[in-house]
C-alpha cells in the first residue's frame, strides 16, 4: 500500500521541506508516503475564492492514483487521535489500496473534492498554514505505525 500525499502548494521553505521527508523516510515500504504538489491557483486582486478553490480540484483530482481510497483533510471534517489513525492505518495495511490524502491550499478544499472523499479528517479545531500540514501528516503516519508495532517513539497514554 501506498499513501498519496497530494498537496497543493509548491517551493515550501526549506524547514517543511526537512520535517516532511525525514518523517516520510522513516515509514517503512509497506506504507510508502509519498508527495504529489499541485500547482496553486494564480490568486489576483479582486479574485474569487470559488474559482481558486475549482482550479485547484481539478488538479488534485487529477492526480488521484486510479483506485486509491480518498480521504480529505477539512477542518469540517472527523477528529482522529493517534490511536484513532493507528487503528485506520492497520485497516489500510490489511485492505492493500492504496490511500490518497487531499490537502488544499490557502482557501481549502473544494466541495468536488469533499464529494469524491470517502472520509474527511479533521487535524484539530486549530487552524494551521497549509505547508505545516505536510509536516504535521507525516509525522502523525509515522507516530501512527509505531503505535502498532510497539516502537518507543509513541508514548501517548
Amino acid at each position: 500500500m501506498r499513501i498519496q500525499l497530494i498537496s497543493v502548494g509548491r517551493r515550501m521553505p526549506g524547514w517543511v521541506e526537512q520535517g516532511y521527508a525525514e518523517y516520510a523516510r522513516r515509514l517503512p515500504p509497506e506504507c510508502a508516503l509519498q508527495l504529489q504538489e499541485v500547482e496553486p491557483a494564480r490568486r489576483v486582486k479582486n479574485g474569487s475564492v470559488a474559482r481558486y478553490k475549482a482550479e485547484e480540484a481539478e488538479r488534485i483530482l487529477k492526480a488521484v492514483p486510479k483506485g486509491a481510497a480518498v480521504i480529505a483533510l477539512d477542518g469540517g471534517g472527523q477528529p482522529w487521535s493517534t490511536e484513532r489513525l493507528a487503528q485506520a492505518l492497520e485497516g489500510w495495511l490489511a485492505d492493500g489500496r492504496d490511500r490518497a490524502l487531499l490537502v488544499g491550499g490557502p482557501d481549502g478544499l473544494d466541495q468536488r473534492c469533499l464529494a469524491r472523499a470517502e472520509q474527511s479528517w479533521s487535524l484539530s479545531r486549530l487552524t494551521f498554514p497549509h505547508p505545516l500540514v505536510r509536516v504535521i501528516l507525516a509525522e502523525q503516519l509515522y507516530r501512527a505505525w509505531s503505535l502498532m508495532h510497539g516502537h518507543p517513539y509513541h508514548r501517548g497514554d
